[in-house]
């Protein structure tokens, strides 16, 4: 199994420092983040597009950029392009320049967007949503297949015998399609042949096993072979447990407090979390062998090929998180490689 990081480089009020960090400071924490996590032997670290004040994660590409000239090994990877309100061709000369840069590290995870600024903000109307990620969707895997695209939709111009450069340095540039709540979209991904990150943020993980299915479905059903499949999950790793989840928790409470303002929930209890952080809860909090449990208990349930993390759901003490990244990587991931070694 593949292990990683993935962040939207949040910046938030930490309880121990008066106010946010400048942006400048929060990225170079991120460089030194994403370089640990390389040294330390994981797969995998990813860049989420986000356009709103508590997020310095606008432009994935460029910070991954910076990533790949800091690192040696780690796949570079959007989590997510938010392909409904992006252009596929800039997308793909983007990552193309990544992968050149990186030398073959680079992949592109689109979806939809679990947010909606990007939409006005770009000029595209919401009304249009669904079909325009399809339609993008189409084109950007248009343009993986050839070098020079002729292509034909409604909401975009139509290309006709244009060449798309520059050209990646791996032969086709990987494409992840990330699902939150959508069945149609998990049988898309799996009737397209393409790889799915299912992210489990609530609820229970069992409960999202349908969708894992219907990947496995919509691939059978069109004649693919059947895709890889990753999990996407908040969590955070400490030495202790009671200093994860004291950790964790203000930093979660803030962002979903913020959010569920916006969308009608109730604040976050610190009940209702630690409830979630339990063996069959959604979130990935504990000492390394509470996430070992954890891991190996969603892999019974998906069978999964790579697990993804999200630390940092609110900002937590740089510190700190670095001590996650560690734990993660050299606690945490050895066990895991051996417990699911390939054909097992």
């Amino acid at each position: 199994m593949e292990l990683g990081l993935y962040t939207f480089v949040e910046n938030t009020p930490q309880p121990e420092q008066e106010g946010k960090l400048h942006p400048a400071g929060r990225l170079q924490n991120l460089l030194e983040e994403a370089e640990l996590a390389d040294q330390a032997g994981l797969d995998v670290f990813g860049i989420g597009e986000h356009h709103r004040e508590e997020y310095v994660s606008s432009a994935p590409s460029v910070i991954l950029a910076a990533i790949a000239a800091r690192t040696k090994s780690i796949r570079l990877t959007s989590a997510v392009t938010v392909l409904g309100s992006e252009d596929p061709v800039r997308a793909y000369q983007q990552y193309s320049t990544l992968d050149l840069l990186s030398k073959g590290r680079a992949e592109i995870m689109v979806g939809r967007g679990s947010f909606i600024e990007s939409f006005p903000l770009f000029g595209y109307e919401l009304n249009d949503y669904d079909e325009l990620f399809a339609e993008n969707l189409d084109l950007l895997l248009a343009l993986r297949e050839e070098e020079v695209v002729t292509w034909k939709g409604k909401h975009r111009a139509s290309i006709q015998g244009r060449g798309v450069y520059p050209q990646p340095y791996q032969k086709l540039l990987p494409v992840w399609i990330a699902v939150g709540g959508t069945p149609q979209s998990a049988y898309r991904a799996g009737a397209l042949g393409i790889p799915m990150a299912l992210a489990i943020i609530g609820g229970y993980p069992d409960q999202f096993k349908s969708f894992a299915e219907l990947h496995k479905r919509g691939a059978r059903e069109n004649n693919q072979s059947v895709p890889a499949l990753s999990i996407n999950s908040h969590g955070f790793i400490a030495d202790h447990s009671q200093e994860a989840l004291d950790t964790a928790f203000p930093a979660f409470k803030v962002t979903m407090d913020k959010i569920g303002r916006e969308r009608g929930w109730p604040p976050m209890s610190r009940q209702q979390f630690e409830a979630s952080c339990t063996l069959r809860g959604a979130n990935v909090v504990g000492i390394p062998q509470q996430v070992i449990d954890k891991i190996l208990y969603q892999h019974e349930i998906f069978g999964h090929d790579r697990f993804l993390l999200q630390m940092s759901v609110g900002s937590v003490p740089h510190k700190k998180l670095m001590r996650s990244i560690e734990l993660f990587a050299t606690e945490v991931a050895p066990v895991i490689r051996k417990e699911l070694k390939p054909n097992q």
